[in-house]
């Protein structure tokens, strides 16, 4: 492992993007503690990024230009970091290369400095679900394991301070984050793949080839040491020097508590990862009975009067709302909650099923739902606030029925982000008497 408070400190360090989900919030934390002279500039302004602000007030060695970037800050600079998302002709990022300024992330900087075997998880869907399976795994092995990537309020960066020899990391990786991967011509000791569908086409303007390319990055610089795990659908377009897996079906006989096929088959890549490190059946079927998913991902919030709450407000595209559908049945009684920020993604798959599933759709607005077909609109009820259509929902429903909040959408305008959407969803369904 790398020393690395000796590696950052003193080093003069832009961190673009401080964002308010708390992972941005520890990178700066930890970076400050380790005595960088940072620079830390955010679009949003210093009343948005308040709580987040509030935070770091102690440290001295940090410079704040909200409310937009400045090319001079991405000059004379030793390190730039920045965030998942930051667009990929960004002329910020374009300024710091032309003055040999290098460009990392922090999961991709975390992989390289920590020295420990990583497990890195990508894939349009069950990612999460895929990540956090395997460290649930590997932690009733009594295996030493970190949880990182793409996880909400956890910085990868500031894992260094925990990490020790033996331990392993399991990181789940966007296509954003896999950026970083690719710019140190690196990728994880066991990589898993789990699918590829049409997501984030309004960052990658349409081409799903460029889409695939960040995502590749995962496999693409293993050796023959390393292993990439792939899903059947994603399978084929997976050339890897390392030894590649496709999993087998998840036998009937071993039970888990999430719902739908989709699971069983995230099941399956989660468990081919955690046989690499030598788990026998009967602690990874232990594993999956006291597995209880991911908040936000067809999570069972409560029951009241016969009636399911179900909140899925990470699907965030047409592909993942459908999953959700077909998983939680199809005798029309779920009343689906959906609606949101448009991702230039193709909706009709999604138009045409859900007749065969729900009663009723409650919409929530957003540009998205602004280019809904009006004919598909006409036979909605809207909702300006989540509290309304929550109150629609139960109004509609009657004993047996589900009510399910997956939007198909982004959550930006009405919500703060998906994760912002989902609690509030959650409290205004425990609060229902």
């Amino acid at each position: 492992m790398v020393p690395y408070k000796n590696y950052f400190r003193n080093k003069k360090i832009t961190v673009m993007g401080l964002g308010l989900l708390g992972r941005g919030l520890h990178d700066i934390k930890f970076l400050a503690e380790c005595g960088a002279k940072l620079i830390v500039t955010d679009l949003k302004t210093k009343e948005q990024l308040k709580s987040s602000l509030l935070k770091l007030k102690k440290f001295k060695n940090v410079a704040y230009r909200l409310g937009g970037h400045k090319l001079e800050d991405f000059r004379n600079r030793d390190m730039i970091i920045k965030a998942a998302g930051v667009p990929l002709k960004s002329p910020f990022i374009t300024e710091a290369r032309k003055n040999n300024i290098p460009v990392e992330m922090s999961s991709a900087l975390f992989a390289r400095l920590s020295g420990i075997p990583i497990i890195g998880v990508t894939g349009t869907r069950g990612k999460s679900t895929v990540t956090h399976l395997i460290y649930h795994l590997l932690k009733t092995a009594k295996l030493k394991v970190l949880l990182g990537g793409n996880i909400k309020g956890i910085s990868t960066l500031a894992l260094l301070n925990k990490v020790k020899s033996g331990d392993i990391a399991v990181l789940e990786l966007d296509s954003w984050q896999l950026q970083g991967f690719g710019g140190m011509k690196m990728s994880p000791h066991i990589a898993v793949f789990t699918n590829l569908l049409p997501d984030h086409q309004n960052y990658y303007e349409n081409d799903m080839d460029r889409y695939f390319t960040d995502k590749a990055n995962i496999f693409k610089f293993q050796t023959k040491k390393d292993f990439t795990i792939a899903g059947a659908s994603i399978a084929g377009r997976i050339k890897t020097k390392g030894k590649k897996i496709i999993p087998k079906f998840l036998p009937s006989s071993w039970l888990i508590k999430l719902p739908g096929k989709h699971n069983r088959n995230n099941a399956a890549l989660a468990i081919a990862a955690v046989k690499i490190f030598g788990l026998n059946d009967e602690i990874i079927k232990k594993g999956l009975r006291t597995f209880n998913g991911v908040p936000g991902r067809l999570e069972l919030i409560r029951e009241v009067r016969g009636i399911k709450f179900y909140n899925d407000t990470t699907a965030t595209t047409p592909d993942a709302t459908r999953i959700g559908l077909m998983a939680l049945g199809k005798n029309n009684k779920l009343i689906l909650i959906m609606g949101g920020s448009d991702k230039k993604l193709n909706m009709d798959s999604l138009l045409k099923i859900i007749p065969k599933y729900c009663k009723k759709i409650i919409l929530l607005p957003g540009t998205g739902t602004d280019n809904l077909p009006a004919k598909f609109k006409n036979n909605c009820v809207s909702a300006s606030t989540m509290k309304e259509a929550v109150r629609e929902a139960v109004k509609i429903s009657k004993q047996g029925d589900i009510v399910l909040l997956s939007p198909a959408f982004a959550s930006f305008g009405l919500f703060k982000n998906e994760f912002d959407r989902g609690e509030k969803f959650n409290q205004l369904v425990r609060k229902l008497k």
